[in-house]
């Protein structure tokens, strides 16, 4: 049978289409973003043609201010030179990879220059040029000096406006852009660096969950597969021993409980897949007993395990099923000579007053040896961890088998006072 069609395109993303796109749209409109193609070029200097407007001042006072020819020649060629570097800078700058550029400094420094040298030699009308050495400092200098130059570039305006004896009015309206166009593109180079970083921080937030989840199906897997193979060779086993010793019947009952346990496996690996099995103590604990009774070991398991507790969560709940099936996986694997497994459960308080439920699982087969701890339980200690709960290991009570006690917090009921939980934990 096909699967249906999602809803939802295969390719759509919304953080590709809405906040991806509206990103890399305002990037290439703004002077600190890089420059990647042609149209991307174009974009930006249009956008910085808005203040080309400023320039007005200075080419009509070469056009109508009476200079000699020699000195308009000179007026003129120092006004492209200004505009030649102040276009280079602030919109191809970045589309050289140049944030580290040696020749960032002296560039502005001569800008700097140029705007000084034609505000003496011509008219105060070329004041307007600080405006664009403003701009620059603000789009290209790093943050820690982009407002300390700005600020400078505004007190030089401000001394060499009254060298030129510039008029109070012509001043502020001088000053006021120069400070305003040098601050705004600090902040807005602020600005990206924050969206670049949130960028940054957003890719990685995806890579550790793409991890967790790649973790999460690990462990799946390893509990869901190692129970069921172990189950399946060991009836497997059963039946060949059956069919040696002619006993047809009861190798076609192992035979027909390896099939059942096959499908039930694949079930639940598609379950895992896609995140949506969660086991349960009472459906794990009928698994248990099955699996152990066909490796000869009886289970001796307390009601209240099936029962289990109002204040235990369906995390904390799945997390005690996974430890009840990963110790019977053990049992039947390790286990040798063990003949009764043990389950109880149980609550405990911490030190500090919290309170935990514990699932104590302990066979008395030969115990954990020297062997150190396999993938599943320190998968199991990991997914025990995830809900706040601990897992601990050992020997048995007598010294002999194996035991794990697993333990999950549990949630206060609304009948229980911090007196009680005082009391409790004291004894």
């Amino acid at each position: 049978m096909m699967a249906a069609m999602p809803e939802t395109p295969l390719d759509h993303r919304p953080d590709e289409s809405r906040e991806g796109v509206w990103g890399r749209v305002v990037g290439r409109m703004q002077p600190g973003a890089p420059v990647e193609n042609r149209r991307q070029l174009v974009i930006k200097l249009c956008w910085m043609s808005v203040w080309m407007l400023y320039l007005l001042y200075p080419i009509q006072d070469l056009l109508h201010g009476g200079y000699s020819t020699g000195q308009t020649v000179v007026g003129w060629l120092a006004l492209a030179a200004f505009l030649t570097g102040y276009v280079l800078l602030v919109a191809f700058r970045s589309a050289r990879g140049a944030q580290g550029w040696r020749g960032t400094y002296p560039s502005v420094g001569a800008l700097i220059a140029i705007a000084t040298a034609t505000s003496f030699a011509f008219s105060p009308a070329f004041i307007v040029l600080f405006t664009y050495t403003s701009v620059v400092i603000g789009a290209v200098l790093p943050i820690r000096y982009a407002v300390r130059g700005v600020l400078a570039t505004g007190v030089l305006t401000t001394v060499i406006a009254l060298l030129t004896h510039t008029g109070s009015d012509a001043l502020a309206g001088l000053l006021l852009p120069t400070f305003l166009s040098g601050l705004a593109m600090t902040a807005l180079q602020r600005l990206i660096g924050t969206m670049r970083e949130l960028r940054e921080a957003r890719e990685t937030v995806a890579h550790l969950a793409a991890a967790e989840e790649r973790l999460r199906m690990a462990r799946d897997l390893h509990d869901l597969l190692g129970h069921s193979l172990s189950l399946i060779t060991l009836k497997s086993e059963l039946a060949g021993r059956f069919m040696d010793a002619d006993k047809a019947a009861a190798a076609r009952i192992q035979v027909a409980e390896i099939e059942q346990v096959a499908r039930q496996s694949l079930i639940d690996v598609r379950e895992a897949v896609s995140g949506f099995r969660r086991p349960t103590l009472p459906v794990e604990l009928a698994a248990a007993r099955s699996a152990l009774a066909t490796a000869g070991v009886s289970l001796d398991a307390a009601p209240s395990v099936a029962e289990g507790r109002p204040e235990l969560g369906q995390a904390e709940a799945g997390a005690l099923a996974w430890t009840l099936r990963e110790a019977v996986t053990n049992i039947v694997r390790h286990a040798e000579g063990a003949t009764v497994c043990t389950v109880a459960m149980d609550e405990t308080w911490d030190a500090d007053g919290a309170r935990f439920a514990v699932l104590d699982i302990t066979d008395n087969g030969r115990g954990p040896g020297k062997s150190g701890p396999g993938n599943g339980l320190s998968g199991l200690e990991e997914r025990l961890g995830l809900v706040g709960g601990r897992l601990e290991r050992g020997p048995g009570a007598s010294g002999r088998g194996f035991r794990l006690r697993a333990l999950v917090p549990l949630a206060a009921t609304a009948s229980e006072s911090a007196e009680d939980r005082a009391l409790s934990s004291e004894v």
